[in-house]
């Protein structure tokens, strides 16, 4: 959802709700260029685990949290 600076300071407590409740973002513009983003807490970037952030954005691991997509002989070409 867009909305102007204007718009969000009017209406800012219900945005903010409206946030919470949905999980989706609202980008913030003034005169068409975007200068803010309101996200719900817990978002991608947060500093969790990157698979968790990875599926945030809509990506998928396709490995399991515990393995490595890298081999060991990979590994040791990097010492």
């Amino acid at each position: 959802m867009d909305i102007s600076v204007t718009d969000f300071k009017a209406r800012c407590l219900d945005l903010i709700r409206k946030v919470e409740e949905s999980g989706k973002a609202i980008t913030i513009r003034r005169r068409g260029q975007v200068v803010a983003r309101l996200e719900p807490a817990g978002a991608a970037g947060d500093g969790g685990k990157p698979w968790e952030q990875l599926r945030a954005l809509g990506g998928r691991a396709q490995v399991k949290a515990h393995e490595s997509v890298w081999a060991d002989k990979d590994f040791e070409a990097l010492r």
